[in-house]
């Protein structure tokens, strides 16, 4: 009765539109009274769910990138991922990719990507021509690859949840992330080859190399930040802090677009941007809590496993799973609450646990696009003021090559071990 109060509850709340994390906290209330036990147990399991060194990584890594963001970054990002890749067929369409996997190395975040990139990009590609829709459809869907490539929110939460390295989780994150943005290069480039979509001309060696300049300091951020954990002289927690020194520095004193005024408001901005996500971490956690001591996460693997037992058919599920629960819930609550049951399910069939973490983290990128809580299909709707359907169906095609890479990591452990196997 009371997991049935539970279950209700949060689907009520998502329905009516409730904020994720006040969904959670609710639900989560609604059981312990049901079950007569104490409220007091909502703080104290918030405050254990967010009581953890690796969850400082998420405010370090939100502050450099808004600085970074602040300081001039994604002009010059655009203009260098524009000289190398503009003179392919529907070449702002490329650039946006481009530059979408650029700026993932240094935001950790598909919302900051889809905004930032988006806000430029696609009133741009309006101008030269290109539909609305298409723009939109485009910048939404490379925006997913940003927590791919480190560094990564997502994967800083699954660190906190389970232990894994998330030094480890960066590194394999790498080429998932890199083969994900070309598979959508090509289908860009076969989209704008059926549509006719304008070609521009080569800018010249001369661009590239000062494109390359102007982009340099912000792109080594993305060094930095994976050089720093692969030395291992630092910490996750401690790469975020020196990138956000790092980010001060080349935004005052080398771009010189980041004046001190600037400073507070972009502060308070990650501040509360870090709240939100932390806040989400602490109501999930208590969902998590209860659904563990329900044991069901033994009883999804015990459903799951009485079915079949064979590892391809098992990754094929989780992976189906997750693309359901991708289009109605949050990717960090869904992270917190689903990640370790489903976990439990995978490594008893054979599942490397940081492979499982890699194609989770994928499967729950492209939630982001997916309708009706697709975050960034949202954003960018906004910003190309379109209704949310011929979005929609512009970004079929990119849905379609996201879950072909999807299945592709699922299956071929090596895509995303074989990095980190190198730091042993």
């Amino acid at each position: 009765m009371s997991l049935a109060i539970l279950g209700l509850v949060f689907v009520l709340g998502l329905l009516i539109g409730i904020p994720v994390a006040v969904t959670l906290g609710l639900s989560s209330m609604a059981y312990l009274l049901v079950n007569g036990m104490p409220l007091v147990v909502i703080p104290q399991k918030m405050f254990a769910g967010m009581d953890s060194f690796v969850l400082l990584c998420i405010p370090g890594f939100i502050l450099a990138g808004n600085l970074m963001n602040g300081g001039g970054i994604t002009g010059r990002i655009i203009r260098f991922a524009q000289a190398m890749v503009g003179w392919i067929r529907g070449g702002l369409a490329q650039t946006n990719v481009a530059s979408s996997m650029l700026f993932g190395g240094i935001s950790g975040t598909a919302v900051a990507d889809a905004a930032s990139i988006g806000g430029m990009m696609i009133p741009g590609m309006k101008r030269a021509g290109y539909p609305g829709d298409f723009s939109a459809a485009v910048t939404a869907a490379s925006s997913t690859v940003g927590p791919i490539i480190p560094p990564s929110v997502p994967m800083i939460i699954v660190g906190s949840l389970s232990g894994i390295s998330v030094g480890k989780m960066f590194i394999a994150g790498a080429i998932p992330g890199l083969l994900l943005g070309g598979a959508m290069m090509v289908t860009t480039w076969i989209i704008a080859v059926r549509r006719d979509f304008p070609r521009q001309a080569w800018q010249g060696w001369r661009e590239l190399w000062l494109a390359f300049l102007g982009a340099f300091w912000a792109l080594a951020m993305t060094a930095l930040i994976v050089g720093g954990m692969l030395s291992g002289y630092v910490t996750p927690t401690e790469t975020a802090i020196v990138a956000s020194l790092y980010a001060v520095v080349v935004g005052m004193f080398i771009y010189r677009e980041l004046p001190l005024r600037k400073i507070p408001g972009i502060l308070i901005d990650s501040a509360v941007g870090s709240a939100g996500i932390l806040a989400l971490v602490g109501t999930a956690n208590v969902f998590g809590w209860i659904l563990v001591s329900e044991q069901i996460p033994q009883m999804i693997a015990g459903a799951v496993l009485s079915v079949t037992d064979n590892k391809l058919l098992v990754i094929l599920l989780i992976n189906i799973v997750l693309l359901l629960v991708g289009m109605f819930m949050e990717t960090i609550a869904a992270l917190i609450i689903l990640f370790v049951p489903l976990l439990t399910l995978a490594t008893g069939v054979g599942v490397d646990p940081l492979h499982f973490a890699v194609f989770m983290v994928l499967n729950l990128m492209i939630g982001l696009t997916t309708p009706p809580v697709g975050v960034c299909l949202f954003i960018c709707a906004n910003i190309a003021r379109l209704p949310l359907a011929p979005v929609i169906r512009a970004l079929l095609p990119y849905l379609a090559t996201n879950i072909v890479v999807l299945l592709l990591v699922s299956y071929i452990p090596a895509i995303s071990t074989w990095l980190p196997s190198l730091m042993d």
